[in-house]
């Protein structure tokens, strides 16, 4: 049995009210399903990179001498960007800075500064922000990127970088750390991934003595304390 399309059976609706001014108005039938052609906006409710920014720890969170890089400020302003993945990175990418992007997720918005002091170390903060569930998926790459990156090799040095993943804090949704040794760098490197529902946040700290653990673990708290209230 075939059944009239939900625009007909509408169109007769209306016109019966119109053929008679005494008769109550045409309510449609419970078959009948009103549906929107507009798709769903992914980016809706999503943060944009100029309240991201407004997350980032400020310069008063840092220790003396410790001062913000210009050029390493970074965010996406009241917009946001094209979902595009950047595709396969080399290994050497977690010596530096938005190591995030190793995640391959495509970020809708972001924010993200530096702070540097020459005889003490770089500090590093940011926060991507992923439609659905890409934030998930660039914690689960950014695993496999670990083990597939158990070295790399730091020009600067001529020497070999050794990549480990241990267990991170318990922060947010889902938290992981990462820590590269050189023996001929003065101390560790260590970075930290802690998401927070479509947030994705990444720290970084190179010292220079030490693993770097306690500095990029309190500064990872501290951001992820301002994403929480926020959400």
């Amino acid at each position: 049995m075939r059944f009239p399309s939900p625009l007909a059976a509408v169109a007769l609706a209306l016109l019966a009210a119109a053929c008679s001014s005494t008769s109550s108005p045409a309510t449609p039938s419970p078959s009948v399903k009103v549906t929107s052609s507009a798709p769903a906006n992914p980016d809706a409710g999503l943060p944009t990179g100029t309240q991201l920014k407004a997350l980032l720890v400020p310069a008063s969170w840092f220790r003396p001498g410790f001062t913000l890089d210009p050029q390493g400020s970074v965010d996406t302003g009241g917009y946001y960007q094209p979902v595009t993945p950047p595709g396969p990175l080399k290994c050497k990418r977690l010596g530096g800075t938005s190591w995030v992007a190793l995640g391959d997720g495509g970020a809708v918005s972001f924010a993200q500064n530096d702070y540097l002091n020459q005889n003490a170390g770089q500090y590093a903060q940011e926060i991507d922000v992923f439609q659905g569930t890409t934030a998930q998926q660039v914690m689960a790459k950014l695993r496999q990127m670990v083990a597939s990156c158990p070295h790399f090799h730091d020009a600067q040095t001529s020497s070999t970088v050794t990549v480990t993943l241990r267990k991170g804090p318990q922060l947010g949704d889902d938290t992981l750390m990462i820590r590269l040794h050189d023996p001929r760098w003065a101390g560790d490197t260590t970075l930290e991934a802690v998401r927070v529902g479509h947030a994705v946040i990444t720290v970084y700290f190179s010292g220079v003595s030490g693993t770097g653990q306690a500095q990029a673990t309190k500064l990872a708290a501290a951001v992820t304390a301002n994403v929480q209230k926020k959400g």
